[in-house]
């Protein structure tokens, strides 16, 4: 593949959202020339080498058709394929972090990289080591499992902690009590995976402890009961097929 030196790059950045900010700020650390975070106008330097497009997914296409042709462009969206940048060399570069109001540390997390072109692929990915990234090509046809599975690890692992959190409150435990415990488990799912990570009352097989859990939900968080049962249902699944053979 070809390499590219990002140090030698002339970089855009157009987006002045958390990403786009975060993102500039780490170029910027990290050697590159960036220009921005720009806003949706900007009036781009012509020694451009590449314009990362920092905007929510429904824009990237509009965004994109608004930039003449000539540097290579590219998006940060995880879902969103390259034919939304039709009629450039195009890549797409997203960070598989959080960014929160204060900021991302990017290092040590991986990236989804695509290109058009050898010379795109090898920009994003030069990009992405820049910043301390791991870069991963992920193709068009599996982007949208790949953001699946994101969010699944990101986005609904807060929503799970969020009721948890709830349900706790109703005996008088706050969140600091429960995070040690949800840090151990995140830590164990890492190293060994599910199967082998999962412990409590469903993995021991013991059910009557699961219907007073269930009970107490019913009784304190009833909104929260269908979650409950589903994901009591998905762990007896994963506790089958981790039991000994």
């Amino acid at each position: 593949m070809t390499e590219i030196d990002p140090l030698s790059l002339r970089l855009a950045v157009i987006g002045r959202g958390r990403l786009g900010t975060a993102l500039a700020g780490a170029l910027r650390d990290g050697g590159v020339r960036v220009d921005g975070p720009l806003g949706r106008t900007p009036v781009l330097d012509p020694r451009t080498d590449a314009i990362v497009l920092a905007v929510p997914d429904a824009e990237i296409a509009a965004a994109a058709a608004a930039i003449a042709p000539g540097p290579l462009v590219g998006h940060c969206s995880g879902a969103t394929t390259l034919a939304a940048l039709a009629g450039h060399e195009a890549f797409s570069l997203h960070p598989l972090m959080t960014v929160t109001p204060d900021g991302a540390d990017f290092r040590g997390a991986a990236a989804a990289v695509a290109g058009s072109t050898d010379r795109a692929l090898a920009t994003a990915t030069a990009l992405a080591a820049a910043i301390g990234l791991r870069p991963v090509e992920v193709e068009d046809a599996d982007r949208a499992a790949y953001h699946a599975a994101a969010s699944i690890a990101a986005n609904f692992l807060v929503t799970l902690e969020a009721a948890a959190e709830r349900l706790a409150a109703t005996a008088g435990i706050d969140r600091a009590a429960l995070m040690p415990l949800a840090q151990a488990a995140l830590d164990n799912w890492a190293q060994v995976g599910g199967e082998r990570a999962l412990t409590g009352p469903i993995a021991r097989g013991d059910e009557a402890t699961v219907a007073h859990q269930r009970d107490a939900v019913a009784e304190r968080t009833p909104d929260l009961l269908f979650l409950f049962d589903a994901l009591a249902d998905a762990t007896r699944d994963l506790a089958i097929a981790g039991a000994p053979r």
